[in-house]
């Protein structure tokens, strides 16, 4: 092999909805990709996946290994299971460093490693996530539609999320899970809508097969609701942009500087979760695919010269 042959063109640090979009216009555009995935994809604990065109319904890993299953025939996009450890820019290059202490070249980076959600100190909690118990109303609040529903959140938020959780079930709680620091006028406008407020902490949530039954209080109270909307914390899954130096926004997320979801490290570029708070698949295809066509475009321009 040459050494040009030896350079990637693209390393995708990730191989879920954003990092496969790219790597499939990457392969039809005849480039040599590497796709590092280790196997863990965000929305693994959902039953199904929703609002993507054709595929409304299905489960999150039969997505996954279908867009897997169209890259074969693009014989230069490789996957491999082994992390990237660090990123180092060496010259109009990258020299990308594994886990195992194997290092690769590559002339481009796409950064779609997804981000973690941070679970409130609430037993069960995780049992009913990306179930009954989810951050996205538009994937998952049509399954509970008309049945009695929870709003975690406190403040505006909370205001905000009560007010999106209602377009499906008007039967609405708004636990702040504690203290509530909600305006006069805030209460008063929950008050005409009939959303009660219940300030205790929320200590256990029951159920079966991860369908929600009851919310737990502190003092041992329990109420019947079905599903629970809530934002938890979320950081990104790997530092490897805090190492590139990578810019981040106003939501601790990457930066992107241009329609091509170019990060503040020229070369790097960055979709999916990792970007933005509007966290979908059909928005992180979106943004797999924008980076590629940005980063496809800038290879042909340098080597046209």
């Amino acid at each position: 092999m040459n050494e040009n042959k030896a350079i990637y063109d693209c390393v995708i640090v990730g191989g879920g909805s954003a990092g496969l979009s790219a790597a499939l216009l990457l392969g039809r555009s005849r480039r040599r990709v590497l796709v590092c995935d280790k196997g863990n994809p965000r929305n693994a604990s959902a039953h199904e996946s929703h609002n993507f065109f054709t595929r409304d319904g299905i489960s999150p890993h039969e997505l996954l290994s279908i867009g897997r299953d169209q890259l074969k025939p693009y014989e230069s996009v490789g996957f491999q299971a082994i992390a990237v450890k660090e990123i180092n820019p060496s010259g109009n290059q990258f020299e990308v460093v594994f886990e195992d202490g194997t290092m690769k070249r590559s002339r481009k980076i796409l950064l779609a490693f997804g981000v973690i959600d941070e679970f409130p100190d609430i037993e069960n909690f995780g049992d009913f996530w990306g179930k009954s118990v989810f951050h996205c109303p538009y994937c998952h609040a049509w399954e509970v539609r008309d049945e009695p529903l929870a709003v975690v959140g406190n403040g505006e938020t909370g205001i905000e999320m009560a007010a999106l959780l209602r377009n499906w079930s008007a039967d609405l709680v708004l636990c702040t899970n504690g203290k509530a620091e909600l305006t006069a006028e805030q209460k008063t406008l929950l008050e005409n809508r009939q959303i009660l407020v219940r300030e205790e902490k929320i200590i256990r949530l029951e159920g079966d097969n991860g369908r929600l039954e009851t919310i737990v209080f502190e003092a041992g109270e329990k109420i019947t609701r079905h599903g629970i909307l809530i934002r938890p914390m979320q950081t990104l899954r790997s530092n490897l942009a805090e190492k590139l130096g990578c810019e981040l926004n106003e939501f601790n997320l990457i930066k992107t500087t241009n329609v091509f979801n170019e990060t503040s490290v020229k070369g790097v570029y960055a979709a999916g979760d990792i970007t933005s708070p509007m966290q979908a698949i059909a928005v992180a295809v979106f943004q797999g695919s924008v980076a590629a066509n940005g980063l496809n475009h800038a290879l042909i321009m340098e080597d046209f010269v």
